[in-house]
Protein backbone atom coordinates (compact mmCIF):
# COMPACT_ATOMS: atom_id res chain seq x y z
CA UNK A 1 0.00 0.00 0.00
CA UNK A 2 1.67 3.39 -0.98
CA UNK A 3 1.56 6.93 0.53
CA UNK A 4 -1.02 9.75 -1.03
CA UNK A 5 0.69 12.62 -1.96
CA UNK A 6 -1.21 15.13 0.46
CA UNK A 7 -3.73 14.43 3.67
CA UNK A 8 -6.39 13.25 1.73
CA UNK A 9 -8.88 12.87 4.83
CA UNK A 10 -12.73 13.57 4.15
CA UNK A 11 -13.87 16.39 5.84
CA UNK A 12 -17.65 16.48 7.34
CA UNK A 13 -18.62 18.54 4.53
CA UNK A 14 -16.70 16.45 1.88
CA UNK A 15 -18.44 13.34 3.44
CA UNK A 16 -21.93 15.18 3.37
CA UNK A 17 -21.33 15.95 -0.37
CA UNK A 18 -20.69 12.78 -1.38
CA UNK A 19 -23.58 10.95 0.79
CA UNK A 20 -26.15 12.94 -1.05
CA UNK A 21 -24.59 12.06 -5.10
CA UNK A 22 -24.31 8.71 -4.12
CA UNK A 23 -28.43 8.76 -2.82
CA UNK A 24 -28.69 11.19 -6.02
CA UNK A 25 -27.70 8.90 -9.27
CA UNK A 26 -29.27 11.59 -11.33
CA UNK A 27 -28.19 14.78 -9.50
CA UNK A 28 -24.18 12.94 -10.32
CA UNK A 29 -24.70 11.41 -13.66
CA UNK A 30 -25.59 15.21 -14.75
CA UNK A 31 -22.66 16.87 -12.91
CA UNK A 32 -20.17 13.74 -12.93
CA UNK A 33 -21.49 11.93 -15.63
CA UNK A 34 -18.39 9.92 -16.49
CA UNK A 35 -17.79 9.16 -12.32
CA UNK A 36 -21.67 8.26 -12.30
CA UNK A 37 -21.09 5.47 -15.23
CA UNK A 38 -18.18 4.06 -13.89
CA UNK A 39 -19.81 3.23 -10.34
CA UNK A 40 -23.15 2.14 -12.23
CA UNK A 41 -20.50 -0.24 -14.32
CA UNK A 42 -18.26 -0.76 -11.51
CA UNK A 43 -21.03 -2.35 -9.51
CA UNK A 44 -21.58 -5.07 -11.99
CA UNK A 45 -18.01 -6.17 -12.69
CA UNK A 46 -16.38 -8.78 -10.40
CA UNK A 47 -13.98 -7.14 -8.12
CA UNK A 48 -10.24 -8.02 -6.54
CA UNK A 49 -11.53 -10.56 -4.21
CA UNK A 50 -11.38 -7.74 -1.18
CA UNK A 51 -14.69 -6.43 -0.96
CA UNK A 52 -13.90 -3.50 1.32
CA UNK A 53 -10.82 -2.32 -0.78
CA UNK A 54 -13.32 -2.09 -3.59
CA UNK A 55 -15.21 -0.22 -1.57
CA UNK A 56 -12.55 1.88 -0.61
CA UNK A 57 -11.03 2.25 -4.31
CA UNK A 58 -14.73 3.13 -5.34
CA UNK A 59 -15.40 6.19 -2.66
CA UNK A 60 -11.87 7.53 -3.38
CA UNK A 61 -12.59 7.69 -6.68
CA UNK A 62 -16.35 9.64 -6.31
CA UNK A 63 -14.30 11.96 -3.73
CA UNK A 64 -11.21 12.66 -6.06
CA UNK A 65 -12.94 13.12 -9.23
CA UNK A 66 -15.71 14.92 -7.92
CA UNK A 67 -13.32 17.26 -5.98
CA UNK A 68 -10.62 17.96 -8.26
CA UNK A 69 -7.61 20.31 -7.72
CA UNK A 70 -9.82 21.83 -4.53
CA UNK A 71 -8.87 18.28 -2.97
CA UNK A 72 -5.85 16.98 -4.61
CA UNK A 73 -3.09 18.37 -6.03
CA UNK A 74 -2.45 14.75 -8.00
CA UNK A 75 -5.94 12.60 -7.80
CA UNK A 76 -4.43 10.12 -10.16
CA UNK A 77 -2.44 8.69 -7.73
CA UNK A 78 -4.45 9.82 -4.64
CA UNK A 79 -7.35 6.87 -5.58
CA UNK A 80 -4.61 4.15 -6.94
CA UNK A 81 -2.18 4.78 -3.99
CA UNK A 82 -3.72 2.16 -1.84
CA UNK A 83 -4.24 -0.27 -4.33
CA UNK A 84 -0.12 -0.84 -5.41
CA UNK A 85 1.83 -3.39 -4.14
CA UNK A 86 4.58 -5.25 -5.30
CA UNK A 87 4.28 -7.95 -7.94
CA UNK A 88 7.08 -10.20 -9.56
CA UNK A 89 9.82 -6.58 -8.73
CA UNK A 90 7.13 -4.18 -10.29
CA UNK A 91 4.98 -1.39 -8.37
CA UNK A 92 1.50 -2.49 -9.82
CA UNK A 93 -1.95 -0.97 -9.45
CA UNK A 94 -3.81 -4.34 -8.58
CA UNK A 95 -5.84 -4.30 -5.62
CA UNK A 96 -3.49 -6.80 -4.10
CA UNK A 97 -4.97 -9.60 -6.55
CA UNK A 98 -1.95 -10.55 -9.21
CA UNK A 99 -4.67 -10.46 -11.97
CA UNK A 100 -6.28 -7.38 -10.61
CA UNK A 101 -9.89 -7.39 -11.57
CA UNK A 102 -12.59 -6.62 -14.09
CA UNK A 103 -13.56 -3.54 -12.04
CA UNK A 104 -9.94 -2.48 -12.08
CA UNK A 105 -9.82 -2.77 -15.91
CA UNK A 106 -13.14 -0.53 -16.17
CA UNK A 107 -11.40 1.97 -13.56
CA UNK A 108 -8.31 2.04 -15.34
CA UNK A 109 -9.67 2.85 -18.58
CA UNK A 110 -11.94 5.51 -16.98
CA UNK A 111 -8.76 7.31 -15.00
CA UNK A 112 -6.73 6.76 -18.40
CA UNK A 113 -9.26 9.18 -20.24
CA UNK A 114 -10.09 11.73 -17.38
CA UNK A 115 -5.87 12.39 -16.40
CA UNK A 116 -3.34 10.67 -18.35
CA UNK A 117 -2.29 6.79 -19.42
CA UNK A 118 0.97 6.79 -17.42
CA UNK A 119 0.66 6.97 -13.51
CA UNK A 120 2.53 10.12 -12.21
CA UNK A 121 3.87 8.39 -8.82
CA UNK A 122 5.31 11.33 -6.26
CA UNK A 123 8.45 8.91 -6.86
CA UNK A 124 8.44 8.82 -11.07
CA UNK A 125 7.94 12.71 -11.09
CA UNK A 126 11.54 12.84 -8.71
CA UNK A 127 13.21 10.33 -10.54
CA UNK A 128 12.30 12.62 -13.69
CA UNK A 129 13.23 15.82 -12.42
CA UNK A 130 16.32 14.98 -11.25
CA UNK A 131 17.17 13.24 -14.88
CA UNK A 132 16.00 16.54 -16.41
CA UNK A 133 18.56 18.45 -14.60
CA UNK A 134 16.70 21.74 -14.75
CA UNK A 135 16.41 21.96 -18.23
CA UNK A 136 13.07 22.68 -19.42
CA UNK A 137 10.99 19.73 -21.11
CA UNK A 138 9.18 19.77 -24.14
CA UNK A 139 6.15 17.28 -24.22
CA UNK A 140 4.87 16.15 -27.35
CA UNK A 141 1.05 13.91 -27.20
CA UNK A 142 0.42 15.32 -23.84
CA UNK A 143 -3.40 14.85 -23.87
CA UNK A 144 -4.69 16.45 -20.76
CA UNK A 145 -1.54 18.31 -20.00
CA UNK A 146 -1.48 16.05 -16.77
CA UNK A 147 1.79 15.00 -16.38
CA UNK A 148 2.87 18.66 -17.38
CA UNK A 149 1.02 19.87 -14.27
CA UNK A 150 2.76 17.36 -11.78
CA UNK A 151 6.13 18.25 -13.34
CA UNK A 152 5.28 21.96 -13.17
CA UNK A 153 5.13 21.29 -9.61
CA UNK A 154 8.20 20.00 -9.33
CA UNK A 155 9.75 23.11 -10.47
CA UNK A 156 10.24 21.99 -14.54
CA UNK A 157 9.07 24.52 -16.94
CA UNK A 158 7.35 22.51 -19.26
CA UNK A 159 6.05 22.80 -22.74
CA UNK A 160 3.30 20.67 -23.95
CA UNK A 161 1.77 20.05 -27.06
CA UNK A 162 -1.05 17.69 -28.35
CA UNK A 163 -2.02 17.25 -32.27
CA UNK A 164 -5.83 17.70 -30.74
CA UNK A 165 -5.58 19.68 -27.69
CA UNK A 166 -8.91 18.09 -25.89
CA UNK A 167 -9.77 22.11 -24.42
CA UNK A 168 -10.26 23.33 -27.75
CA UNK A 169 -10.62 20.31 -30.21
CA UNK A 170 -12.16 16.76 -30.17
CA UNK A 171 -9.99 14.17 -29.18
CA UNK A 172 -10.96 10.58 -28.63
CA UNK A 173 -8.28 9.54 -26.16
CA UNK A 174 -9.13 12.67 -24.22
CA UNK A 175 -12.80 13.10 -24.69
CA UNK A 176 -14.53 16.15 -23.03
CA UNK A 177 -17.31 15.71 -20.26
CA UNK A 178 -19.37 17.49 -17.69
CA UNK A 179 -17.34 18.11 -13.88
CA UNK A 180 -13.87 17.04 -15.51
CA UNK A 181 -10.86 19.35 -16.67
CA UNK A 182 -10.29 19.94 -20.12
CA UNK A 183 -6.67 20.21 -19.28
CA UNK A 184 -4.46 20.82 -15.97
CA UNK A 185 -1.81 23.17 -17.93
CA UNK A 186 -1.30 24.82 -21.26
CA UNK A 187 -1.88 22.66 -24.03
CA UNK A 188 -1.04 23.52 -27.28
CA UNK A 189 -1.39 22.36 -30.68
CA UNK A 190 1.37 20.51 -31.91
CA UNK A 191 1.13 22.59 -35.60
CA UNK A 192 2.79 25.45 -33.25
CA UNK A 193 5.61 23.80 -32.73
CA UNK A 194 9.02 25.12 -34.33
CA UNK A 195 12.07 23.45 -34.01
CA UNK A 196 13.73 26.05 -32.58
CA UNK A 197 11.24 25.98 -29.68
CA UNK A 198 13.11 22.33 -29.29
CA UNK A 199 16.56 23.01 -28.77
CA UNK A 200 17.95 22.59 -25.57
CA UNK A 201 14.36 20.88 -24.17
CA UNK A 202 14.34 17.22 -22.47
CA UNK A 203 11.59 15.67 -25.26
CA UNK A 204 9.09 13.74 -23.13
CA UNK A 205 6.85 11.21 -24.81
CA UNK A 206 4.18 9.37 -22.54
CA UNK A 207 2.70 6.96 -24.06
CA UNK A 208 2.84 7.67 -27.27
CA UNK A 209 0.60 5.84 -30.43
CA UNK A 210 1.54 2.27 -30.82
CA UNK A 211 0.22 -0.14 -33.98
CA UNK A 212 3.27 1.89 -36.25
CA UNK A 213 1.65 5.45 -35.66
CA UNK A 214 4.45 7.21 -36.76
CA UNK A 215 4.26 9.50 -34.68
CA UNK A 216 6.97 8.55 -31.77
CA UNK A 217 9.77 8.38 -34.48
CA UNK A 218 8.82 11.51 -36.76
CA UNK A 219 9.12 13.57 -32.99
CA UNK A 220 12.38 11.64 -32.41
CA UNK A 221 13.70 12.37 -36.21
CA UNK A 222 12.76 16.02 -35.48
CA UNK A 223 13.85 16.56 -31.99
CA UNK A 224 17.11 15.03 -33.27
CA UNK A 225 17.40 17.86 -36.24
CA UNK A 226 17.20 20.82 -33.38
CA UNK A 227 20.47 19.13 -31.64
CA UNK A 228 18.04 17.40 -29.07
CA UNK A 229 20.27 14.87 -26.57
CA UNK A 230 18.05 14.26 -23.73
CA UNK A 231 14.63 11.96 -23.50
CA UNK A 232 12.39 10.45 -21.54
CA UNK A 233 9.96 7.96 -22.58
CA UNK A 234 7.37 6.18 -20.82
CA UNK A 235 5.25 3.31 -22.57
CA UNK A 236 6.02 -0.47 -23.47
CA UNK A 237 8.55 -2.34 -24.85
CA UNK A 238 9.03 -2.56 -28.60
CA UNK A 239 6.32 -4.93 -29.86
CA UNK A 240 3.57 -3.15 -27.11
CA UNK A 241 1.04 -0.69 -27.18
CA UNK A 242 3.25 2.49 -27.88
CA UNK A 243 5.66 3.35 -30.29
CA UNK A 244 6.83 2.36 -33.83
CA UNK A 245 9.08 0.23 -34.89
CA UNK A 246 11.68 2.82 -36.48
CA UNK A 247 11.13 5.01 -33.01
CA UNK A 248 12.79 1.97 -31.24
CA UNK A 249 15.57 1.17 -33.76
CA UNK A 250 16.38 4.68 -33.65
CA UNK A 251 16.88 4.52 -29.64
CA UNK A 252 18.90 0.93 -30.49
CA UNK A 253 21.16 2.70 -33.19
CA UNK A 254 21.99 6.42 -31.87
CA UNK A 255 20.73 6.71 -28.36
CA UNK A 256 21.71 5.24 -24.92
CA UNK A 257 19.90 4.10 -22.28
CA UNK A 258 21.16 6.13 -19.18
CA UNK A 259 18.68 5.64 -16.35
CA UNK A 260 15.48 3.46 -15.70
CA UNK A 261 12.86 4.78 -12.86
CA UNK A 262 13.00 1.80 -9.84
CA UNK A 263 10.00 3.03 -8.61
CA UNK A 264 7.60 3.68 -11.39
CA UNK A 265 4.09 2.65 -10.92
CA UNK A 266 1.98 0.88 -13.83
CA UNK A 267 -1.46 -1.09 -13.94
CA UNK A 268 -1.03 -4.69 -13.38
CA UNK A 269 -1.87 -5.70 -17.48
CA UNK A 270 0.49 -3.00 -18.69
CA UNK A 271 4.15 -3.46 -19.19
CA UNK A 272 5.18 0.24 -19.20
CA UNK A 273 8.63 1.78 -17.43
CA UNK A 274 9.64 5.39 -16.97
CA UNK A 275 13.26 5.69 -19.26
CA UNK A 276 15.60 8.49 -19.50
CA UNK A 277 17.65 8.53 -22.99
CA UNK A 278 21.36 10.47 -23.60
CA UNK A 279 22.04 11.01 -27.65
CA UNK A 280 25.80 8.88 -28.78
Amino acid sequence: METMSKNPALTAERRSLLSAYLSDDRRLSAEYPKVAEYLRVASTLPGTGDSEGDAAFDLRFLHFVTGGPLVSDNPYWDIVAPSVNKHDGRRVVNGGNPEGSAQLGFAQMTLQATYAYAIPSPETVSWMSDFCAGQPVLELGAGRGYWAAQLSRAGLVVDAFELEPPDTQDNVSFPQAEGQADVWHAVRAIDGLSDDAQAGHVLFLCWPPGWENPMASEALAAFESAGGDRLVYMGEPKGGKTGDAAFFDGLADRWKLESTDPGFVSWWNLADTAQGWVRR
